[in-house]
């Protein structure tokens, strides 16, 4: 095959079979491209599929090399792993662990808040660790839930296969029993699809949407690990938690415009005391940016 060829076929995989976001669709093509690019041609699935770890170290250098930083180099460790699984999948034979390396050290910094384009790539980052399609999509769609539409990891969990298949609003059963409304984004919709597709379970009505690997209820413990794994390869703190992406749903909102009463709505707050929090928040967040950027500060 082609260089083309093998490029088209792994970016059609990301963006097609596996939704990516296009953020990670890019990254993960020029990984390959640049991989691709150091190796004589031609180049096949089979060959792809027999290169090791000191092919791989040997990429991380010459990355290193130019420049990248300890952050980038985990990013890119972590694309070289998904598309020698690829290649291995391509070639025939089962999907085979990917050559065994430690990804470098990455200092960690003051805490900081989840950003939208973090809060995006921890989800995809999470797909992609995952240890089936499945697993990583449904992952994903768990975290999409909690950012897209602020609810708690507790609600998006106890969901059953009822609400599928989504509309643009999704009624959300939360704390006291209090039913709330919040309405469904397209990307968050979008994966929850992608997850209901691959999962090897059937979803009856009146079981939980979201399914652990033998089949029961999905934990809580599982999602919380796999943001742990995923938010040490992307370089974010220990404060990047499945929480946190509820809190930047609210913080975002405020910042954008929302008014704490329609807030409230959509958190399922009791009282308008625990929602008034996040102008804290916000107000910490515009102090931050005047500081770093105001001439005078």
């Amino acid at each position: 095959m082609s260089t083309p060829d093998l490029l088209e076929a792994w970016h059609d995989h990301l963006a097609l079979a596996r939704r990516r976001s296009p953020h990670t669709v890019r990254a993960y093509g020029a990984t390959a491209a640049r991989l691709l690019a150091a190796l004589p041609e031609p180049q096949d699935w089979a060959s792809l599929a027999a290169l090791d770890v000191g092919d791989v170290r040997t990429q991380l250098a010459a990355r290193r090399a130019g420049g990248i930083g300890n952050v980038s180099a985990a990013r890119e460790l972590s694309a070289l792993k998904a598309f020698l699984a690829f290649a291995r999948t391509q070639a025939g034979g089962a999907a085979a662990p990917p050559p065994r390396i430690r990804g470098p050290r990455i200092k960690k910094g003051l805490p900081r808040p989840v950003t939208p384009d973090d809060a995006v790539n921890l989800a995809a980052m999470v797909a992609d660790e995952g240890a089936e399609p499945w697993i990583g999509a449904r992952d994903r769609a768990v975290l999409l839930l909690l950012y897209g539409a602020g609810l708690r990891i507790a609600e998006a969990l106890a969901l059953p296969a009822s609400v599928l298949p989504l509309g643009d609003a999704l009624t959300v059963t939360g704390k006291g029993g209090r039913q709330r409304v919040v309405p469904i984004l397209p990307i968050v919709k979008a994966a929850v699809e992608d997850y209901a597709a691959h999962v090897p379970f059937a979803l009856k009505r009146s079981e939980p949407l979201f399914r652990g690997v033998k089949g029961g209820p999905l934990a809580q413990g599982m999602i919380q690990r796999a943001v742990a794994r995923a938010r040490v390869v992307l370089g974010l703190p220990a404060t990047a938690t499945p929480h946190a992406l509820r809190h930047s749903f609210a913080t975002h909102l405020l910042g954008a415009g929302a008014d704490l009463r329609s807030l409230q709505e959509l958190l399922g707050h009791a009282s308008l005391s625990s929602t008034q929090i996040y102008t804290k928040v916000d107000a910490a967040t515009l102090l931050d940016v005047y500081r770093n950027a105001h001439p005078r500060a």
